[in-house]
């Protein structure tokens, strides 16, 4: 007789620790949430959902996710297999159907910088179905290597001390969250080899239609960690353990001084 069980993707035990303390320091999630995940296909967002679909059967509280994935409008955009897969794993599945492509076409300027403007267009399409929908927490699929490469590349290129929040409250009234801001990117990547899942990459994104530049800001700067990771192998675990050690009166900011009247 047929196991009428879906079947389970195998996550290891070294992950799903990784997740679930990230989640209880940060208190990411809770009873009563509704989450809204992002979904593109990429490693990052299938590991989320299913590390999520884990904590739902296992986790001592009840909340309810689903995966959304943004479709741009572009001709011959094709999601069945994602849907496919999510029906497989019995994950709650949407698919948000929008006009970013024809909009691009008059709002991008040729040879400009694409990776910030179909971010945002897609982030702001992920949050009005989340707030459509009733949902009250947003999860973004952002790993440790995303965290680290934005703090440096927000110090060499920006001239802040920036990186990303494990969750904050967005202007539209929800919460953001990553619950996936302590683990490796390595680790995701294992994870859809190990399962055997397809990927979505960037040959999915409404750039590589248009004549724009590459990013090279960011691939430099995971290049430099790489080599720099390659002669340090506790460098990641360094800066993470940087980012919840921060002494602020020792920088050139005057907000942040600690100084006593004389």
């Amino acid at each position: 007789m047929a196991d009428p069980r879906p079947p389970r993707a195998r996550i290891t035990k070294n992950l799903l620790r990784t997740f679930g303390k990230t989640n209880a320091a940060f208190r990411l999630i809770g009873e009563g949430d509704r989450v809204l995940v992002g979904l593109s296909g990429g490693k990052d967002s299938l590991a989320l959902v299913h590390l999520l679909k884990n904590m739902q059967q296992h986790a001592p509280f009840n909340f309810e996710f689903q995966a959304c994935s943004i479709a741009y409008g572009m001709p011959d955009e094709d999601y069945t297999a994602l849907e496919e897969h999510c029906r497989t794993y019995s994950i709650p599945h949407a698919t948000y159907h929008t006009n970013i492509y024809e909009v691009s076409q008059d709002t991008i300027r040729e040879n400009s910088s694409y990776c910030s403007y179909f971010s945002r267009m897609r982030r702001g399409a992920l949050y009005t179905y989340a707030g459509e929908h009733g949902f009250n927490k947003v999860a973004l699929g952002h790993h440790l290597d995303d965290a680290v490469e934005s703090f440096f590349m927000n110090m060499f290129y920006n001239g802040t001390l920036r990186s990303m929040a494990p969750i904050y409250k967005a202007e539209r009234g929800f919460h953001v969250i990553r619950p996936l801001i302590e683990a490796r990117e390595a680790q995701l990547r294992n994870f859809a080899e190990e399962n055997g899942f397809a990927t979505i990459g960037d040959e999915a994104c409404p750039s590589m239609r248009k004549n724009v530049k590459v990013p090279k800001a960011r691939a430099r700067t995971k290049a430099w960690l790489a080599e720099m990771e390659a002669e340090n192998s506790e460098l990641f675990k360094r800066v993470k353990a940087a980012f919840k050690h921060i002494d602020d009166d020792t920088f050139l900011d005057p907000e942040r001084w600690v100084r006593e009247d004389v």
